[in-house]
């Protein structure tokens, strides 16, 4: 796909890039290996993750004798492509409302995420509606707002200050009354260490329980790929308060760190099922680890 390959170019041609060039050396020995290690941590791979990759690429030149560098980079993307798990379908049928809970801190790309993600839905010709809950920055209620209108559905909101939980409550009675299919709730998005958001979360969440059986139906956290291994803390930490489903993975484009991925996957167990690739409504993908894999890698025209 020449647009995700567009959008991981910075991470492809610095890191992922200097990789291959190390596995294409003419002799393979500890010093390629030192390189290849430093390289992954410096992408954010993390280090549990690199240490179990370079341990697995040891075994396998050992064990099918590889010599040539192209063998060796084809053995490094398949290793990375086992690391990732191809998410399943969100759940979103079998019952006449979905809830889908949308946590993640401030400048994570929470509220553009669910724009997209509700475009991108009501290409599936789903009836789509969003609940800014946001009420705690009246700009976060004016950009949902925004996207609403680019995506083409509508978006129930409080005044700013008001209180998230009857926001949430008011959408739910929108959203049956507009027989829609899916509801996309925004949450407050300060800092994960801030103990009263969590409540709030919580709160929030309990609300949904009471008005929609088994409410919410997933629950997605919006992570900045610019963040690289802070992103792992603030995961735990809404883990921790609201059972994380799945994760978005934004800003892609912007960052060189693009093996964060691979850690949010072994470190968190957790499926990514978007990435952003870019600011314009169509830029979140659905995540294919086999693509995202080969994008990493593949040269090509970037522009």
């Amino acid at each position: 796909m020449a647009s995700l390959r567009k959008g991981l170019s910075r991470t492809r041609q610095s890191f992922f890039g200097r990789i291959a060039q190390a596995l294409g050396a003419t002799e393979i020995n500890d010093d390629t290996w030192d390189d290849v290690e430093e390289l992954l941590i410096q992408a954010d791979v993390g280090v549990p993750t690199t240490m179990q990759l370079i341990g697995q690429m040891q075994g396998r030149v050992r064990r099918e004798g590889i010599t040539r560098s192209d063998q060796l980079i084809e053995a490094l993307k398949d290793e990375l492509r086992g690391l990732l798990k191809a998410p399943t379908p969100l759940n979103l049928s079998g019952r006449v409302l979905s809830v889908v809970l949308v946590a993640g801190v401030n400048g994570s790309g929470k509220t553009t995420s669910i724009g997209k993600m509700a475009y991108r839905m009501k290409l599936n010709n789903r009836r789509v509606m969003i609940a800014a809950g946001d009420t705690f920055r009246a700009a976060a209620i004016d950009q949902l707002k925004l996207w609403g209108e680019r995506a083409d559905v509508p978006v129930i909101a409080g005044m700013p200050n008001s209180d998230p939980a009857a926001v949430v409550y008011d959408a739910v009675s929108a959203a049956h009354a507009r027989k829609m299919e899916v509801l996309i709730v925004d949450t407050a998005g300060r800092l994960h260490s801030n103990f009263n958001l969590m409540a709030e979360l919580v709160k929030v969440r309990d609300v949904l329980r009471k008005v929609v059986p088994d409410a919410p139906h997933e629950t997605l956290l919006v992570l900045d790929g610019t963040t690289g291994q802070n992103a792992l803390t603030q995961a735990k930490k809404f883990q921790e308060a609201i059972d994380i489903t799945g994760v978005v993975v934004t800003k892609l484009d912007s960052t060189a760190k693009g093996g964060m991925l691979f850690a949010i996957q072994q470190e968190l167990d957790l499926p990514i099922h978007y990435i952003g690739i870019g600011e314009s409504i169509y830029d979140l993908v659905f995540f294919n680890p086999a693509t995202f894999v080969d994008s990493l890698f593949e040269n090509g025209n970037e522009e």
